[in-house]
């Protein structure tokens, strides 16, 4: 069953960006590309640096399968213990 769902809904995404591409001229296509590829480098950099502050705690292709809101969540623990680091005069790295 619950493939059947990913199936469907994997489907209606690519109908979905098809129809998007056939109403676009050239121009707007590229920028389309573009800004796709913008995404897919923040998410990657983003990745990158919960891995890189979680000192190996957290691998990186594991932190790419982290949902938006865990990303969140742990952006705003890094946030806290970094302003706690400058507050407190502790060395940070």
């Amino acid at each position: 069953m619950r493939k059947a769902i990913s199936c469907n809904y994997n489907i209606r995404l690519r109908k979905f960006f098809r129809l998007r591409l056939l109403t676009l001229d050239g121009d707007a296509v590229a920028e389309l590309i573009e800004s796709y590829e913008n995404d897919v480098r923040a998410l990657k950099d983003d990745a990158l640096r919960i891995s890189w502050y979680m000192r190996g705690g957290m691998p990186y292709d594991l932190a790419m399968n982290l949902s938006f809101q865990e990303k969140e969540l742990i952006n705003k623990i890094i946030k806290d213990n970094l302003e706690t680091t400058e507050k407190t005069k502790m060395p940070f790295f």
